[in-house]
């Protein structure tokens, strides 16, 4: 399978071409842009195909970062994969970026549940719990620090992401919230197909809200 993998979620504008048969990275270009990934996205994408050498009709699946992350950046992948899905006819499917968190800390230390923890602000992170193997073991959720700081000692695991630090009282700072996106590919592979289509992972309501009590007057 041919999957082309997106990550917007983040600072980085990220696009990996992945070939699941043979497990192999045909490609991967990552722009660490802050802002602006509507503008960078779709150049990304036209260079990894053209590393990779392959067009859009080749792509069997096309993947996607969810969230939780920047709600701009999660909107703007997951409407372009969704796009692209439906203009090629093949599935899209959803990748949360704490199940990539968990993946990179299983790849440097196999064998160990992890907590994918996220620095959320305000004392509080967003978090899952992972098995060795993968599966989740809680949903995401945003939590309080204090509550999620029994998480590691009640699944007996290590903790991975700039959350860390906080669940044992440190400051701020731990790893960042970044992986390979090729990462997000391999993950994306595995999904079984007729999986939901992608929608944006929001654990938290965005601070900018749409004003009410106006009315246009009619005249």
């Amino acid at each position: 399978m041919i999957v082309l993998a997106l990550d917007t979620a983040g600072v980085n504008c990220s696009a990996a071409i992945y070939d699941s048969t043979a497990g192999t990275v045909l490609a991967e270009v990552v722009e660490t842009i802050g802002k602006g990934h509507a503008e960078r996205l779709m150049a990304i994408v036209d260079e990894a195909l053209a590393t990779a050498g392959l067009d859009l009709q080749q792509l069997q699946r096309v993947a996607v970062t969810i969230g939780p992350g920047s709600f701009t950046g999660i909107r703007v992948g997951v409407a372009a994969a969704r796009g692209f899905a439906l203009s090629l006819g093949i599935e899209a499917v959803g990748v949360t970026t704490l199940a990539a968190l968990a993946a990179r800390h299983r790849q440097a230390a196999p064998g160990r549940n992890v907590v994918a923890a996220m620095d959320a602000k305000r004392g509080e992170v967003y978090a899952q719990v992972f098995a060795a193997d993968g599966r989740p073991l809680t949903d995401a959720a945003e939590l309080a620090i204090a509550d999620a700081a029994g998480l590691p000692g009640k699944y007996d695991a290590d903790v991975t992401g700039s959350g860390a630090p906080l669940l044992s009282g440190e400051a701020a700072g731990g790893e960042p919230d970044n992986f390979p996106v090729a990462l997000v590919a391999r993950l994306a592979a595995e999904i079984p197909a007729g999986a939901e289509k992608p929608r944006p992972l929001y654990l938290r309501a965005p601070d900018a809200k749409p004003q009410s009590g106006f009315a246009l007057s009619r005249v």
